[in-house]
């Protein structure tokens, strides 16, 4: 494919743009190349400056359910924005999409929209603080929460370790309130517990991990939070910022039918547009200004062109039987690869929970962060590249998902999969 168009814009955007891009991942550096400036998209499709198609499993990132451009929520948006694009002031919309979200999650009570999910997940850890009167929060090695400082913190040489900064410009204090476990490791959190046992306002994890590429945690890892978290008084927070709405109805939350005491969501209730929210338990909901003392504001909250791309969204997953058909696709694509991958001997390993997926080229199962590190980034390059070539546009990392959409029809995944094949015989020695 001829990607002239795409190199000559990276160029013009790296003297204007940090590294060229809005956002690492996109820069091409763990795969190699010159990322691919996109110019449109419709249904599983994406176009880029130079006129070349392809099938897109990126998604956005994971919002577009539904696929490109869907009818429904396009024409809201253009609805919306001959009415207003924002207001600064309450409007119907917000109450609208907090009753539908309300409606496929009981575990929420109350909820706060905000712009994105790194507002969420720092709002959702200062609401926990302020709740409980306790500064520290426990994370997981691997778990990516937005880029909010308490975030960026990496385990030091064991489990019992305060974190050290894993970004410049954070500080050492912050650091130290942010305790590491590791991902299905309960002993780990035990442990963290165990030894700040007044400290610890809040338990935050992706029940299915996303950015260490697709990592589902355990049925009795993530209930024996939920009875760590009840037994000393913590918060357990779920971040469902990628999963939710994504790999069920009702979220991961409803699969595991573990009730968080706070979710944080965003991508696909928003339509594609930036959205983020955090809501659970009316007792810790209400402190949040300007019921209660934790202060969190944002004049876009809300925004209104947002407000109704979700809504649209979220009438459509509602429909009988869509997320029966969702899984149908994404389970024919995962047989496939198998089979494709036996053929050739490759090893490798795929993690799919619903319509978000990672294939690890690993030759041992990927159940944390140790684990997904062992992949073989070198071969995903290739893989990568081999893909983009045959007109399929995957994920730019070894450690992110690829996505399942309702505009991904039989016809499609077959081209997929015939275009996998060729690619995994260019990775054959």
């Amino acid at each position: 494919m001829n990607h002239s168009k795409s190199q000559a814009l990276f160029e013009r955007a790296s003297r204007a743009i940090p590294g060229g891009v809005n956002s690492p991942v996109r820069a091409f550096r763990s795969v190699g190349g010159t990322p691919i400036f996109m110019t449109r998209a419709e249904g599983c499709y994406l176009w880029d400056a130079d006129g070349n198609r392809y099938i897109d499993y990126v998604g956005s990132w994971g919002p577009f359910i539904l696929g490109h451009g869907h009818p429904a929520v396009v024409e809201a948006i253009e609805r919306q924005a001959r009415n207003a694009t924002s207001f600064g002031a309450p409007s119907e919309l917000e109450i609208e999409l907090a009753e539908l979200i309300k409606s496929f999650l009981p575990s929420i009570d109350l909820i706060r929209m905000v712009s994105s999910g790194t507002e969420a997940t720092m709002s959702a850890i200062r609401l926990a603080r302020g709740y409980t009167g306790r500064a520290k929060i426990i994370k997981f090695e691997g778990c990516y929460h937005g880029h909010a400082d308490s975030f960026l913190i990496k385990a030091g040489s064991g489990a019992l370790t305060l974190g050290v900064p894993n970004s410049p410009g954070v500080t050492e204090g912050t650091a130290r309130d942010t305790l590491n476990a590791r991902y299905n490791d309960l002993a780990s959190v035990q442990s963290l517990v165990a030894a700040n046992t007044a400290d610890v306002a809040a338990i935050i994890i992706e029940p299915v991990a996303g950015n260490m590429g697709v990592v589902p945690g355990t049925q009795e890892f993530l209930s024996g939070l939920r009875q760590l978290c009840d037994s000393n008084g913590i918060v357990l927070i779920f971040d469902e910022v990628m999963s939710g709405f994504r790999v069920a109805r009702g979220s991961a939350q409803a699969i595991y039918n573990i009730t968080p005491d706070i979710t944080t969501l965003g991508k696909i209730i928003g339509g594609g547009l930036p959205v983020g929210a955090f809501g659970g338990k009316k007792e810790i909901m209400t402190q949040i200004s300007p019921l209660g003392p934790v202060y969190q504001a944002g004049t876009l909250s809300g925004n209104p062109l947002a407000m109704a791309a979700g809504i649209a969204t979220l009438t459509v997953l509602k429909e009988q039987g869509f997320y029966d058909r969702l899984e149908i696709s994404a389970k024919k694509l995962e047989e496939g690869t198998r089979k494709n991958l036996e053929q050739f001997h490759i090893h490798a390993t795929q993690n799919r929970v619903g319509s978000m997926a990672t294939l690890f080229f690993a030759d041992r199962p990927v159940t944390d962060f140790e684990s997904a590190t062992s992949s073989n980034t070198a071969l995903y390059a290739r893989y990568f590249h081999a893909m983009l070539d045959r007109g399929i546009y995957l994920a730019p990392s070894q450690y992110e998902a690829y996505f399942v959409s309702a505009a991904h029809t039989d016809e499609v995944i077959a081209k997929t999969l015939a275009a996998q094949k060729e690619s995994l015989h260019t990775l054959m020695p």
